[in-house]
């Protein structure tokens, strides 16, 4: 079947038993409380995924299979000559859940190459639409035309059996996988480079091909892109675009389908498109200011203004984490090496030395600290890729690694369709009066 597979068939098997004994044994036990406020309030905090890819810590930030960021980016196989993990590797601890030898990344790197084709539809359907559409639409388009490929989704309807199914959505996540930069540099060389396409180069690994057929040959860009790849592909299963996709999938819609439905909420203000609120507001910023590198007193000031207003400093908070995201600093320490007089960067830095102290000065604020966002944008703008609208794209492509790792494991795990209790405000009362047990205790 395959190295990757086999090593992924014979881990979900022993994952599978322990599960089922694990459920014989402790299916009942109760495992945490619901407050009526996480009812209302988006389930937050509230148990009810398994997730094997990643776990985000609220102090020490996510991990993959258990390890940190800074232990990524150590233990990682690197491009040739490069210092920033390949996304390969990644991919395949999340899947197999152990790091992976050089040649297994490079294992890999081969397959995603021999399975990149995309058919020639894909791209007509992009092309019938407008080409002032935002590039998160193109993109959905594009992999909503690309579900035509599904083996998935064949098999299926052929009657394929049940202990089948993980293997066929393994099969369409590594085609998708594979595909997903090609697709992305054609919205972009369509949108902002006057339909100027540059072919795929066989030779380079996923994400530096990713770089070449956007235009950006610069060998520290291509680090920017394998390291940005690797820390936003996954942050554990309860986000928007993750629990999305597994949501979908439960349905056993194919891997095509489940993730273009994941994006289409990566692509939503309060999720993936915060990157490009981060540029903008730098950017509003300065323009007022009328300086590319305001003071610490400017940027202060400005900040107060931003929240006297009603508005939220984008790129700073987030829903679990209480410190400074370790994928920010990871970040930071990449523009030190290679741009640390670049006025954008240094402005980032200023800001991150300036915000968390007015938040927490305001007493309602559980994170003051910046997360992911808050500095990915500064990066890309610095090698020129000012077009921020299509930075979630970006993200999007990354997000492909854990979501499908992530949807693989739920086939080969015979995961059920996931259907939750929703009650109505009514039923709320009567319960609250004592009148009723939604609960069912």
């Amino acid at each position: 079947m395959g190295i990757v597979k086999d090593r992924f068939k014979e881990k979900a098997d022993k994952m599978s038993a322990e599960i089922k004994e694990l459920l014989k044994n402790h299916g009942n036990k109760v495992i945490g409380e619901v407050q009526l406020s996480q009812v209302y309030q988006g389930m937050r905090g509230i148990t009810g995924l398994v997730t094997e890819t990643s776990l985000l810590d609220a102090q020490e930030g996510i991990r993959f299979r258990g390890y940190s960021i800074p232990e990524l980016r150590e233990k990682l196989t690197k491009a040739p000559g490069g210092s920033e993990p390949l996304p390969e590797g990644l991919f395949y601890l999340m899947l197999v859940g152990e790091l992976p030898e050089e040649e297994d990344v490079n294992h890999i790197s081969s397959v995603w190459q021999r399975r990149s084709h995309v058919p020639t539809h894909v791209f007509n359907t992009i092309e019938a639409l407008p080409i002032n559409t935002h590039p998160m639409t193109q993109f959905v388009c594009g992999v909503m035309a690309l579900q035509t490929e599904s083996q998935f989704a064949k098999k299926y309807a052929a009657g394929m059996s049940k202990k089948d199914y993980w293997e066929a959505v393994f099969d369409d996540s590594m085609d998708l996988i594979a595909r997903l930069p090609r697709i992305a540099a054609y919205i972009y060389r369509r949108k902002y480079k006057f339909g100027e396409h540059i072919q795929p180069n066989g030779l380079l690994d996923w994400a530096g091909n990713l770089a070449h057929m956007m235009g950006y040959e610069d060998e520290s860009f291509k680090e920017l892109m394998r390291l940005y790849m690797t820390i936003h592909a996954d942050h554990e299963g309860g986000n928007v675009s993750a629990h999305t996709t597994h949501l979908v999938g439960s349905a056993l819609s194919d891997p095509y389908l489940s993730y273009a439905s994941g994006m289409n909420g990566l692509a939503g203000p309060l999720h993936g498109l915060a990157n490009q609120e981060v540029v903008k507001w730098i950017f509003d910023m300065q323009e007022e200011l009328k300086t590319e590198l305001p003071t610490k007193d400017q940027i202060a000031e400005y900040v107060k203004r931003t929240l006297s207003e009603g508005k939220v400093v984008p790129g700073y908070g987030h829903a679990v984490l209480r410190k400074t995201d370790p994928r920010f600093t990871a970040q930071m320490e990449f523009g030190k090496k290679h741009m640390p007089d670049d006025p954008l960067v240094q402005t980032v830095w200023n800001i991150y030395e300036t915000v968390p102290p007015i938040l927490q000065s305001l007493g309602k604020i559980k994170n003051p600290w910046p997360n992911v966002d808050a500095h990915s944008g500064a990066l890309l703008v610095h090698y020129g890729m000012k077009e921020f609208e299509f930075y979630t794209v970006l993200f999007a492509v990354s997000r492909a690694l854990g979501v499908l790792a992530s949807l693989c494991w739920s086939r080969a795990l015979n995961f059920p369709i996931e259907r939750p209790k929703s009650v109505t405000t009514d039923l709320v009362k009567l319960w609250l009066d004592g009148k009723d047990n939604i609960w069912g205790d």
